[in-house]
Protein backbone atom coordinates (compact mmCIF):
# COMPACT_ATOMS: atom_id res chain seq x y z
CA UNK A 1 0.00 0.00 0.00
CA UNK A 2 2.94 2.27 1.10
CA UNK A 3 5.71 2.99 -1.51
CA UNK A 4 5.52 3.49 -5.42
CA UNK A 5 4.59 1.23 -8.42
CA UNK A 6 5.35 -2.38 -8.14
CA UNK A 7 5.24 -5.25 -10.23
CA UNK A 8 2.13 -6.52 -11.66
CA UNK A 9 2.98 -10.40 -11.46
CA UNK A 10 1.27 -12.81 -13.18
CA UNK A 11 -1.81 -12.35 -16.01
CA UNK A 12 -5.29 -14.13 -15.01
CA UNK A 13 -9.02 -13.61 -16.42
CA UNK A 14 -11.54 -11.70 -15.59
CA UNK A 15 -13.64 -13.77 -14.14
CA UNK A 16 -10.49 -15.33 -12.13
CA UNK A 17 -10.09 -11.59 -11.10
CA UNK A 18 -13.86 -11.82 -9.92
CA UNK A 19 -13.08 -14.58 -7.62
CA UNK A 20 -10.24 -13.15 -6.07
CA UNK A 21 -12.81 -9.89 -5.38
CA UNK A 22 -14.73 -11.77 -4.03
CA UNK A 23 -12.89 -13.44 -1.43
CA UNK A 24 -11.39 -10.03 -0.62
CA UNK A 25 -14.12 -8.47 0.49
CA UNK A 26 -16.37 -11.37 1.99
CA UNK A 27 -13.66 -11.96 4.93
CA UNK A 28 -13.99 -11.64 9.17
CA UNK A 29 -16.61 -8.38 8.64
CA UNK A 30 -19.57 -10.74 7.08
CA UNK A 31 -19.07 -13.29 10.64
CA UNK A 32 -20.27 -10.04 13.21
CA UNK A 33 -23.44 -8.82 10.04
CA UNK A 34 -25.95 -11.40 11.70
CA UNK A 35 -25.54 -9.97 15.09
CA UNK A 36 -25.50 -6.69 13.47
CA UNK A 37 -28.90 -7.08 11.21
CA UNK A 38 -30.64 -8.77 14.80
CA UNK A 39 -29.65 -5.62 16.68
CA UNK A 40 -30.97 -2.94 13.67
CA UNK A 41 -33.73 -4.85 12.39
CA UNK A 42 -34.31 -7.04 8.98
CA UNK A 43 -36.09 -4.06 7.27
CA UNK A 44 -33.83 -1.16 7.98
CA UNK A 45 -30.67 -3.69 7.50
CA UNK A 46 -31.74 -4.88 4.38
CA UNK A 47 -32.57 -1.40 3.01
CA UNK A 48 -28.69 -0.33 4.37
CA UNK A 49 -27.15 -3.31 2.88
CA UNK A 50 -28.39 -2.66 -0.70
CA UNK A 51 -27.54 1.14 -0.37
CA UNK A 52 -23.90 0.97 0.91
CA UNK A 53 -23.51 -1.93 -1.59
CA UNK A 54 -24.30 0.61 -4.43
CA UNK A 55 -22.23 3.45 -2.55
CA UNK A 56 -18.90 1.16 -2.43
CA UNK A 57 -19.53 -0.26 -6.43
CA UNK A 58 -19.79 3.57 -7.27
CA UNK A 59 -16.26 4.42 -5.46
CA UNK A 60 -14.73 1.15 -6.83
CA UNK A 61 -15.44 2.82 -9.96
CA UNK A 62 -14.44 5.83 -8.74
CA UNK A 63 -10.53 3.92 -7.87
CA UNK A 64 -10.77 2.46 -11.52
CA UNK A 65 -10.52 5.18 -12.73
CA UNK A 66 -7.84 7.24 -10.83
CA UNK A 67 -5.78 4.17 -11.97
CA UNK A 68 -6.01 4.80 -15.36
CA UNK A 69 -5.14 8.36 -14.95
CA UNK A 70 -2.30 7.15 -12.78
CA UNK A 71 -1.11 4.92 -15.52
CA UNK A 72 -1.32 8.09 -18.37
CA UNK A 73 0.19 9.91 -16.36
CA UNK A 74 3.37 7.85 -15.79
CA UNK A 75 3.39 6.55 -19.37
CA UNK A 76 3.30 10.30 -20.34
CA UNK A 77 6.15 11.28 -17.90
CA UNK A 78 8.31 8.28 -19.25
CA UNK A 79 7.55 9.03 -23.15
CA UNK A 80 8.55 13.02 -22.53
CA UNK A 81 11.77 11.51 -20.59
CA UNK A 82 12.52 9.97 -23.53
CA UNK A 83 12.35 12.62 -25.58
CA UNK A 84 14.38 14.73 -23.64
CA UNK A 85 17.45 12.53 -23.80
CA UNK A 86 16.70 12.31 -27.02
CA UNK A 87 17.48 15.67 -27.46
CA UNK A 88 20.56 15.99 -25.22
CA UNK A 89 22.04 13.50 -27.21
CA UNK A 90 21.27 14.87 -31.13
CA UNK A 91 20.25 18.67 -29.91
CA UNK A 92 21.28 19.97 -33.38
CA UNK A 93 18.44 17.07 -35.22
CA UNK A 94 15.00 18.50 -36.42
CA UNK A 95 12.73 16.31 -35.27
CA UNK A 96 9.13 16.64 -36.14
CA UNK A 97 5.76 17.41 -33.16
CA UNK A 98 3.65 14.55 -35.23
CA UNK A 99 6.29 11.96 -33.94
CA UNK A 100 7.06 12.92 -30.63
CA UNK A 101 5.81 14.72 -27.73
CA UNK A 102 6.16 18.57 -26.88
CA UNK A 103 10.01 18.72 -25.18
CA UNK A 104 7.91 20.62 -22.49
CA UNK A 105 8.49 19.51 -18.75
CA UNK A 106 5.86 18.66 -16.47
CA UNK A 107 5.49 21.98 -14.99
CA UNK A 108 4.79 23.44 -18.65
CA UNK A 109 2.15 20.52 -19.06
CA UNK A 110 -0.16 21.56 -15.57
CA UNK A 111 -1.19 24.74 -17.51
CA UNK A 112 -0.79 23.48 -21.33
CA UNK A 113 -2.21 20.54 -22.71
CA UNK A 114 0.11 18.16 -24.79
CA UNK A 115 -2.07 18.11 -27.65
CA UNK A 116 0.71 15.15 -29.35
CA UNK A 117 -0.20 12.49 -26.54
CA UNK A 118 -3.40 12.02 -28.87
CA UNK A 119 -0.92 11.65 -31.84
CA UNK A 120 1.01 8.82 -30.30
CA UNK A 121 -2.42 6.81 -29.64
CA UNK A 122 -4.38 7.83 -27.11
CA UNK A 123 -6.23 4.61 -27.56
CA UNK A 124 -3.89 3.26 -25.45
CA UNK A 125 -2.58 6.11 -22.85
CA UNK A 126 -5.26 5.20 -20.15
CA UNK A 127 -4.72 1.24 -20.16
CA UNK A 128 -3.91 0.27 -16.84
CA UNK A 129 -0.52 -2.36 -17.19
CA UNK A 130 1.10 -0.99 -14.11
CA UNK A 131 0.35 -1.35 -10.30
CA UNK A 132 -0.57 1.79 -8.51
CA UNK A 133 -1.32 1.92 -5.07
CA UNK A 134 -3.47 4.23 -3.35
CA UNK A 135 -0.73 5.90 -1.66
CA UNK A 136 1.10 6.59 -4.93
CA UNK A 137 -1.81 7.92 -6.40
CA UNK A 138 -2.75 10.37 -3.52
CA UNK A 139 0.91 11.75 -3.63
CA UNK A 140 0.44 12.23 -7.68
CA UNK A 141 -3.00 13.98 -7.23
CA UNK A 142 -3.25 15.44 -3.97
CA UNK A 143 -1.05 18.33 -2.27
CA UNK A 144 0.91 17.88 1.10
CA UNK A 145 -1.99 17.99 3.60
CA UNK A 146 -4.27 16.15 1.39
CA UNK A 147 -1.50 13.27 1.28
CA UNK A 148 -1.17 13.23 4.79
CA UNK A 149 -4.50 12.65 5.80
CA UNK A 150 -4.47 9.73 3.24
CA UNK A 151 -1.88 7.76 5.53
CA UNK A 152 -3.27 9.10 8.68
CA UNK A 153 -6.87 7.21 7.64
CA UNK A 154 -5.05 4.68 6.23
CA UNK A 155 -3.19 3.76 9.36
CA UNK A 156 -6.37 4.01 11.50
CA UNK A 157 -8.24 1.50 9.63
CA UNK A 158 -5.18 -1.00 10.05
CA UNK A 159 -4.76 -0.25 13.50
CA UNK A 160 -8.59 -0.80 14.12
CA UNK A 161 -7.92 -4.05 11.69
CA UNK A 162 -5.60 -5.77 13.34
CA UNK A 163 -7.03 -5.04 17.01
CA UNK A 164 -10.41 -6.94 15.76
CA UNK A 165 -8.19 -9.90 14.40
CA UNK A 166 -5.93 -9.38 17.77
CA UNK A 167 -9.45 -9.89 19.71
CA UNK A 168 -10.93 -12.40 17.13
CA UNK A 169 -8.69 -15.32 17.73
CA UNK A 170 -8.47 -15.70 21.16
CA UNK A 171 -12.54 -14.78 21.62
CA UNK A 172 -12.85 -18.00 19.28
CA UNK A 173 -10.14 -19.95 21.23
CA UNK A 174 -11.70 -18.89 24.88
CA UNK A 175 -15.44 -19.61 23.46
CA UNK A 176 -14.64 -23.16 22.58
CA UNK A 177 -11.85 -24.04 25.36
CA UNK A 178 -13.53 -22.95 28.12
CA UNK A 179 -16.75 -25.30 27.05
CA UNK A 180 -15.05 -27.83 26.41
CA UNK A 181 -13.06 -28.33 29.74
CA UNK A 182 -15.68 -26.38 32.08
CA UNK A 183 -19.06 -27.81 33.08
CA UNK A 184 -20.73 -26.46 30.31
CA UNK A 185 -19.77 -28.13 27.51
CA UNK A 186 -21.06 -28.03 24.46
CA UNK A 187 -23.27 -25.11 25.84
CA UNK A 188 -21.38 -22.23 23.65
CA UNK A 189 -23.91 -21.47 21.16
CA UNK A 190 -26.89 -22.40 23.70
CA UNK A 191 -27.66 -18.98 24.47
CA UNK A 192 -26.69 -18.91 27.52
CA UNK A 193 -24.45 -15.63 29.10
CA UNK A 194 -21.28 -15.99 30.33
CA UNK A 195 -19.17 -12.89 32.13
CA UNK A 196 -15.83 -12.52 32.01
CA UNK A 197 -15.68 -13.43 35.74
CA UNK A 198 -17.53 -16.69 35.22
CA UNK A 199 -14.34 -19.79 35.14
CA UNK A 200 -12.89 -21.29 32.81
CA UNK A 201 -10.67 -24.03 33.87
CA UNK A 202 -10.24 -24.50 37.86
CA UNK A 203 -9.43 -21.34 39.03
CA UNK A 204 -8.93 -19.29 35.87
CA UNK A 205 -11.36 -17.02 34.38
CA UNK A 206 -13.02 -16.43 31.40
CA UNK A 207 -10.96 -13.22 30.94
CA UNK A 208 -8.03 -14.76 32.13
CA UNK A 209 -8.01 -16.99 29.42
CA UNK A 210 -8.45 -14.85 26.46
CA UNK A 211 -5.65 -12.81 27.79
CA UNK A 212 -3.56 -16.04 27.92
CA UNK A 213 -4.98 -16.42 24.50
CA UNK A 214 -3.82 -13.08 23.31
CA UNK A 215 -0.34 -13.01 25.21
CA UNK A 216 0.02 -16.49 23.09
CA UNK A 217 -1.36 -14.84 19.63
CA UNK A 218 0.69 -12.15 20.21
CA UNK A 219 4.09 -13.66 20.75
CA UNK A 220 3.51 -16.58 18.23
CA UNK A 221 2.57 -13.82 15.01
CA UNK A 222 3.93 -10.64 16.83
CA UNK A 223 7.46 -11.24 15.81
CA UNK A 224 6.55 -11.63 11.87
CA UNK A 225 6.24 -7.47 12.09
CA UNK A 226 9.37 -7.31 12.45
CA UNK A 227 10.29 -9.41 8.75
CA UNK A 228 8.98 -8.98 5.70
CA UNK A 229 5.66 -11.47 4.91
CA UNK A 230 4.36 -12.39 1.40
CA UNK A 231 0.70 -14.27 1.22
CA UNK A 232 1.46 -16.89 -1.46
CA UNK A 233 -0.33 -18.32 -3.95
CA UNK A 234 -1.01 -21.66 -2.04
CA UNK A 235 -2.07 -19.42 1.56
CA UNK A 236 -4.29 -17.88 -0.65
CA UNK A 237 -6.22 -21.00 -1.97
CA UNK A 238 -5.88 -22.36 1.29
CA UNK A 239 -7.85 -19.69 3.34
CA UNK A 240 -10.16 -18.95 0.33
CA UNK A 241 -11.28 -22.51 0.50
CA UNK A 242 -11.54 -22.92 3.98
CA UNK A 243 -13.67 -19.29 3.85
CA UNK A 244 -16.26 -20.79 1.76
CA UNK A 245 -16.02 -24.37 3.34
CA UNK A 246 -17.23 -22.49 6.44
CA UNK A 247 -19.95 -20.39 5.09
CA UNK A 248 -21.64 -22.64 3.10
CA UNK A 249 -21.81 -24.83 6.21
CA UNK A 250 -23.47 -22.50 8.00
CA UNK A 251 -26.09 -21.54 5.84
CA UNK A 252 -26.56 -25.02 4.84
CA UNK A 253 -27.01 -25.61 8.95
CA UNK A 254 -29.53 -23.01 9.28
CA UNK A 255 -31.53 -23.57 6.32
CA UNK A 256 -32.38 -26.92 7.54
CA UNK A 257 -33.18 -26.05 11.09
CA UNK A 258 -35.35 -23.84 9.74
CA UNK A 259 -36.70 -26.34 7.52
CA UNK A 260 -37.51 -28.69 10.63
CA UNK A 261 -38.81 -25.98 12.21
CA UNK A 262 -36.73 -25.72 14.82
CA UNK A 263 -36.51 -21.80 13.95
CA UNK A 264 -36.27 -19.56 17.05
CA UNK A 265 -35.62 -16.44 15.89
CA UNK A 266 -38.29 -13.42 15.60
CA UNK A 267 -36.88 -10.30 14.40
CA UNK A 268 -37.72 -7.47 14.38
CA UNK A 269 -38.66 -4.97 11.43
CA UNK A 270 -36.39 -2.02 12.84
CA UNK A 271 -34.22 -0.76 15.66
CA UNK A 272 -32.68 2.45 15.20
CA UNK A 273 -30.40 1.91 17.94
CA UNK A 274 -28.96 -0.74 16.15
CA UNK A 275 -27.88 1.42 12.98
CA UNK A 276 -25.07 2.74 14.48
CA UNK A 277 -22.97 -0.87 14.66
CA UNK A 278 -24.91 -1.96 11.65
CA UNK A 279 -23.32 1.00 9.68
CA UNK A 280 -19.84 0.33 11.01
CA UNK A 281 -20.31 -3.61 9.60
CA UNK A 282 -21.81 -3.15 6.72
CA UNK A 283 -18.56 -0.39 5.42
CA UNK A 284 -16.36 -2.54 6.60
CA UNK A 285 -17.77 -6.04 5.22
CA UNK A 286 -17.41 -4.16 1.78
CA UNK A 287 -14.04 -2.82 2.18
CA UNK A 288 -12.13 -3.41 -1.02
CA UNK A 289 -11.03 -0.19 -2.02
CA UNK A 290 -7.16 0.12 -0.81
CA UNK A 291 -6.62 -3.62 -2.54
CA UNK A 292 -8.05 -2.38 -5.91
CA UNK A 293 -5.01 -2.03 -7.59
CA UNK A 294 -3.28 -4.97 -6.34
CA UNK A 295 -6.51 -7.22 -7.78
CA UNK A 296 -7.08 -5.15 -10.69
CA UNK A 297 -4.19 -4.59 -12.54
CA UNK A 298 -3.37 -7.71 -13.52
CA UNK A 299 -6.37 -8.90 -14.98
CA UNK A 300 -5.51 -9.51 -18.80
CA UNK A 301 -8.71 -7.70 -20.54
CA UNK A 302 -10.36 -4.93 -18.47
CA UNK A 303 -12.68 -3.14 -20.83
CA UNK A 304 -15.33 -4.71 -19.51
CA UNK A 305 -13.78 -4.04 -15.84
CA UNK A 306 -16.75 -1.90 -14.41
CA UNK A 307 -19.27 -4.36 -15.70
CA UNK A 308 -17.42 -7.57 -13.78
CA UNK A 309 -17.22 -5.36 -10.43
CA UNK A 310 -20.89 -5.00 -10.79
CA UNK A 311 -21.35 -8.64 -10.59
CA UNK A 312 -19.28 -9.19 -7.89
CA UNK A 313 -21.37 -7.05 -5.68
CA UNK A 314 -24.49 -8.46 -7.19
CA UNK A 315 -23.30 -11.76 -5.70
CA UNK A 316 -21.82 -10.30 -2.40
CA UNK A 317 -25.51 -8.61 -1.68
CA UNK A 318 -26.59 -11.90 -2.51
CA UNK A 319 -24.60 -13.90 -0.17
CA UNK A 320 -24.68 -11.20 2.81
CA UNK A 321 -28.36 -11.13 2.45
CA UNK A 322 -28.93 -15.12 2.75
CA UNK A 323 -26.02 -15.78 5.09
CA UNK A 324 -27.69 -12.77 7.63
CA UNK A 325 -31.47 -14.35 6.80
CA UNK A 326 -31.07 -17.69 7.92
CA UNK A 327 -29.23 -16.58 10.97
CA UNK A 328 -31.37 -13.58 12.30
CA UNK A 329 -34.22 -16.51 11.67
CA UNK A 330 -32.72 -19.66 13.22
CA UNK A 331 -31.53 -18.23 15.97
CA UNK A 332 -33.18 -15.30 18.76
CA UNK A 333 -31.46 -12.15 18.78
CA UNK A 334 -29.87 -12.87 21.88
CA UNK A 335 -28.03 -15.63 21.39
CA UNK A 336 -26.66 -14.50 18.50
CA UNK A 337 -22.78 -14.33 18.80
CA UNK A 338 -20.34 -11.51 18.23
CA UNK A 339 -18.55 -14.20 15.73
CA UNK A 340 -21.29 -15.74 13.96
CA UNK A 341 -19.79 -19.07 13.82
CA UNK A 342 -19.86 -19.71 17.67
CA UNK A 343 -23.31 -19.85 17.36
CA UNK A 344 -22.49 -23.40 15.87
CA UNK A 345 -20.36 -24.82 18.50
CA UNK A 346 -23.86 -25.79 20.50
CA UNK A 347 -24.29 -29.84 20.50
CA UNK A 348 -27.45 -29.54 19.89
CA UNK A 349 -27.10 -27.89 16.89
CA UNK A 350 -24.12 -29.92 15.34
CA UNK A 351 -23.62 -33.37 16.60
CA UNK A 352 -20.70 -34.24 14.23
CA UNK A 353 -17.62 -33.00 16.57
CA UNK A 354 -15.17 -32.21 13.65
CA UNK A 355 -18.05 -29.46 12.15
CA UNK A 356 -18.16 -27.88 15.77
CA UNK A 357 -14.17 -27.90 16.40
CA UNK A 358 -13.80 -26.75 12.23
CA UNK A 359 -16.46 -24.09 12.78
CA UNK A 360 -15.80 -22.77 16.14
CA UNK A 361 -11.61 -22.29 15.21
CA UNK A 362 -12.30 -21.16 11.63
CA UNK A 363 -11.67 -17.42 12.69
CA UNK A 364 -7.91 -18.86 14.54
CA UNK A 365 -6.99 -20.67 10.94
CA UNK A 366 -8.00 -17.78 8.98
CA UNK A 367 -6.91 -14.53 10.48
CA UNK A 368 -3.97 -15.53 12.01
CA UNK A 369 -2.78 -16.36 8.09
CA UNK A 370 -3.84 -12.48 7.44
CA UNK A 371 -2.73 -10.87 10.66
CA UNK A 372 1.28 -10.45 9.77
CA UNK A 373 0.57 -9.27 5.97
CA UNK A 374 -2.03 -6.22 7.58
CA UNK A 375 1.34 -5.67 10.52
CA UNK A 376 3.64 -5.60 7.73
CA UNK A 377 1.45 -3.26 5.40
CA UNK A 378 0.47 -0.93 8.10
CA UNK A 379 4.76 -0.66 9.51
CA UNK A 380 5.67 0.09 5.59
CA UNK A 381 2.68 2.78 5.40
CA UNK A 382 4.28 4.74 8.52
CA UNK A 383 7.64 4.50 6.98
CA UNK A 384 6.80 6.13 3.79
CA UNK A 385 4.25 8.80 5.89
CA UNK A 386 7.91 9.98 7.93
CA UNK A 387 10.03 9.46 4.78
CA UNK A 388 11.78 11.78 3.27
CA UNK A 389 13.82 12.18 0.20
CA UNK A 390 17.45 10.85 -0.03
CA UNK A 391 16.75 9.77 3.75
CA UNK A 392 17.41 6.46 5.62
CA UNK A 393 16.17 5.35 8.92
CA UNK A 394 18.93 4.61 11.36
CA UNK A 395 18.94 0.70 12.54
CA UNK A 396 17.20 0.77 15.51
CA UNK A 397 14.06 3.16 14.22
CA UNK A 398 13.87 1.09 11.26
CA UNK A 399 13.74 -2.24 12.91
CA UNK A 400 12.49 -1.79 16.19
CA UNK A 401 10.89 1.75 16.28
CA UNK A 402 8.49 0.96 13.47
CA UNK A 403 7.07 -2.03 14.19
CA UNK A 404 6.92 -1.77 18.10
CA UNK A 405 4.33 1.16 16.91
CA UNK A 406 2.89 -1.59 14.75
CA UNK A 407 1.99 -3.67 17.09
CA UNK A 408 1.48 -2.37 20.47
CA UNK A 409 -1.47 -0.38 20.10
CA UNK A 410 -4.13 -2.96 18.58
CA UNK A 411 -2.78 -5.24 21.24
CA UNK A 412 -3.73 -3.09 23.92
CA UNK A 413 -6.88 -2.22 22.79
CA UNK A 414 -7.30 -6.05 22.12
CA UNK A 415 -6.44 -6.54 26.00
CA UNK A 416 -8.66 -4.00 27.27
CA UNK A 417 -12.21 -5.06 25.15
CA UNK A 418 -12.91 -8.23 23.03
CA UNK A 419 -16.38 -6.49 21.73
CA UNK A 420 -16.25 -7.60 18.11
CA UNK A 421 -19.01 -5.73 17.26
CA UNK A 422 -18.03 -2.66 18.53
CA UNK A 423 -14.36 -2.98 17.31
CA UNK A 424 -15.97 -3.50 13.65
CA UNK A 425 -18.65 -1.05 13.85
CA UNK A 426 -15.92 1.79 14.89
CA UNK A 427 -13.63 1.16 12.37
CA UNK A 428 -15.65 0.88 9.35
CA UNK A 429 -17.89 3.63 10.61
CA UNK A 430 -14.96 6.20 10.98
CA UNK A 431 -11.83 4.94 9.06
CA UNK A 432 -13.59 2.36 7.02
CA UNK A 433 -15.70 5.57 5.80
CA UNK A 434 -12.91 8.03 4.89
CA UNK A 435 -11.41 5.28 2.60
CA UNK A 436 -14.20 3.98 1.08
CA UNK A 437 -16.08 7.02 0.46
CA UNK A 438 -14.18 10.45 0.95
CA UNK A 439 -10.55 9.55 -0.40
CA UNK A 440 -12.18 7.65 -4.04
CA UNK A 441 -14.32 10.78 -3.96
CA UNK A 442 -11.47 13.21 -4.13
CA UNK A 443 -9.59 10.79 -6.34
CA UNK A 444 -12.05 10.81 -9.15
CA UNK A 445 -12.05 14.54 -8.86
CA UNK A 446 -8.22 15.51 -8.03
CA UNK A 447 -7.42 12.72 -11.33
CA UNK A 448 -9.73 14.49 -13.74
CA UNK A 449 -9.15 17.67 -12.95
CA UNK A 450 -5.34 16.76 -13.81
CA UNK A 451 -6.61 14.98 -16.62
CA UNK A 452 -7.82 17.98 -18.50
CA UNK A 453 -4.78 19.83 -17.69
CA UNK A 454 -2.13 17.51 -19.35
CA UNK A 455 -4.01 15.83 -22.04
CA UNK A 456 -6.99 18.52 -22.40
CA UNK A 457 -10.30 18.71 -22.06
CA UNK A 458 -11.31 16.46 -25.43
CA UNK A 459 -9.17 13.36 -24.12
CA UNK A 460 -11.66 10.61 -22.73
CA UNK A 461 -10.56 8.61 -20.05
CA UNK A 462 -11.83 4.90 -21.52
CA UNK A 463 -12.35 3.86 -17.93
CA UNK A 464 -14.23 6.74 -16.64
CA UNK A 465 -16.65 5.82 -14.23
CA UNK A 466 -20.33 5.28 -15.11
CA UNK A 467 -21.23 8.14 -12.48
CA UNK A 468 -19.14 10.35 -14.42
CA UNK A 469 -21.19 13.42 -13.35
CA UNK A 470 -19.70 15.87 -10.94
CA UNK A 471 -23.27 15.39 -9.12
CA UNK A 472 -22.17 11.87 -7.77
CA UNK A 473 -18.97 13.09 -6.58
CA UNK A 474 -20.96 15.70 -4.39
CA UNK A 475 -23.51 13.56 -3.44
CA UNK A 476 -20.28 11.00 -1.94
CA UNK A 477 -18.60 13.63 -0.11
CA UNK A 478 -22.14 14.90 1.45
CA UNK A 479 -22.81 11.32 2.18
CA UNK A 480 -19.32 10.12 3.89
CA UNK A 481 -18.98 13.62 6.27
CA UNK A 482 -23.20 13.18 7.15
CA UNK A 483 -21.65 9.90 8.47
CA UNK A 484 -19.35 11.02 10.33
CA UNK A 485 -21.61 13.43 12.19
CA UNK A 486 -24.32 10.74 12.23
CA UNK A 487 -22.44 7.89 14.18
CA UNK A 488 -20.41 10.90 16.11
CA UNK A 489 -23.84 12.06 17.34
CA UNK A 490 -24.99 8.51 17.72
CA UNK A 491 -21.89 7.68 20.71
CA UNK A 492 -22.32 11.11 22.45
CA UNK A 493 -26.44 10.19 22.73
CA UNK A 494 -25.71 6.46 23.53
CA UNK A 495 -23.20 7.12 26.29
CA UNK A 496 -25.04 10.30 27.64
CA UNK A 497 -27.88 7.56 28.76
CA UNK A 498 -25.40 5.63 30.19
Amino acid sequence: MAGGITDTGELYSPYVGLVYMFNLIVGTGALTMPKAFATAGWLVSLVLLMFLGFMSYMTTTFVVEAMAAANAQLRWKRMEKRKEDDEDEDSSSGVSDSDVLLPDGYERAETRPILSVQRRGSANIFEITERVEMGQMASMFFNKVGVNLFYFCIIIYLYGDLAIYAAAVPVSLMQVTCSVTGNHSCSVGDGTKYNDTDKCWGPIRRIDAYRLYLAAFTLLLGPFTFFNVQKTKYLQIMTSLMRWIAFILMIILALIRISRGQAEGHPSMAQLSGIRNLFGVCVYSFMCQHSLPSLLTPISKKKHVNKLVLLDYILILAFYSLLSFTAIYCFRNDTLMDMYTLNFTNCEIISVAFIRYFLGLFPVFTISTNFPIIAVTLRNNWKTLFHREGGTYPWVVDRIVFPAITLIPPVLVAFCTHDLESLVGITGAYAGNGIQYLIPAFLAYCSRKDTQLVFGSGTVNKHLSPFRHSFWIVFVLIWGFSCFVFVTANIVLSESKL
